[in-house]
């Protein structure tokens, strides 16, 4: 069954937890991008992809939030970008082909952290390519899917959607970043982010990152209001405290919530920034009492 199969005639789907906070509790040093180690220790990031799978997870990320050449800058890495992405795609596809359900393997694209003219350097052109280049090597890894996930500013995922939509064959999931309460550090509102995406002919749309629990539940609800595509509720577990950052939200109030995202018209929910498989499998628990469709 495809995932579009799956949005549309399924029940709610589980989303993976957090990547780069649960790869440095297994040893990724603090400032290292993740996406090193899909090279460097393909074994760890694997098994935290297998370990969300057993926790419920019925979507798992690839570890490529960053593997673009606006974030990617580590020596001997910014010229092996495609082999990056295929490589954390097929480490996403093989801990998804060894359960016994159906999960699907999102190729994680994530913003340039950069702007676009006038406000930035960046043109329309300059964005599209890397992100179209991105989504073929995701898709030659075996991701069922593209998530352009952790944007705030509707002109660069456009630019990121123009690309990718050059013939990748793929889904495309889009969700934005509100930290401003209901707008996003650029101001874009949710029923903004609705009108100019939708547009495109995306898969789904929503929200992850973020701020509190409770916020995530006013944007699904503004969401669900203004369109009938499926709703991608991620948020963090809660807002961090200390330095290092301490998430404090436990996996039964993530749970709880993630059955308040279903309510308001989520179709997917999971966990982003601080979310474990403890969390996960509390989600997993709630939503669907560890039971889901088996592999078609």
């Amino acid at each position: 069954m495809s995932l579009i199969e799956r949005l549309q005639f399924g029940g709610p789907l589980v989303a993976d937890g957090a990547t780069g906070a649960n790869l440095q509790a297994m040893g990724l040093p603090a400032g290292t991008p993740p996406e090193v180690w899909v090279m460097e220790q393909p074994e760890r990031v694997y098994d935290l992809h297998r370990r969300f799978v057993e926790a419920g997870s019925d979507i798992i990320l690839s570890c490529s939030f960053g593997a673009n050449p606006f974030r990617l800058h580590e020596p001997g890495y910014t010229d092996r970008l495609t082999e990056i992405n295929r490589r954390a795609a097929e480490l996403a596809r093989h801990a998804a082909d060894e359960s016994d359900r159906e999960v699907f393997v999102a190729g994680s694209m994530g913003p340039t952290g950069m702007m676009l003219q006038p406000l930035g350097t960046l043109t329309v052109d300059d964005v599209a390519g890397p992100y179209l280049a991105q989504a073929y090597a995701l898709a030659e890894g075996g991701a069922d899917f593209l998530l352009l996930e952790t944007f705030f500013a509707l002109d660069e995922a456009g630019a990121a959607l123009e690309g990718i939509s050059r013939e990748v064959g793929l889904p495309v999931v889009v969700t934005f970043s509100y930290d401003r309460g209901l707008r996003t550090m650029m101001g874009v509102r949710p029923e903004q982010m609705v009108e100019a995406i939708a547009a495109y002919g995306v898969a789904g749309i929503g929200a992850n990152c973020g701020t509190t629990l409770e916020n995530m539940e006013q944007i699904v609800e503004v969401l669900a209001a203004h369109t009938d595509l499926p709703i991608w509720a991620k948020p963090n577990a809660g807002i961090p405290e200390g330095e290092p950052p301490r998430y404090l939200v436990g996996p039964e109030q993530m749970a709880s919530f993630a059955l308040r995202y279903i309510g308001a018209g989520a179709k997917i929910v999971g966990g982003c920034c601080g979310t474990t498989p403890e969390h996960v499998e509390a989600i997993a628990r709630a939503v669907k009492n560890r039971v889901a469709p088996q592999k078609s």
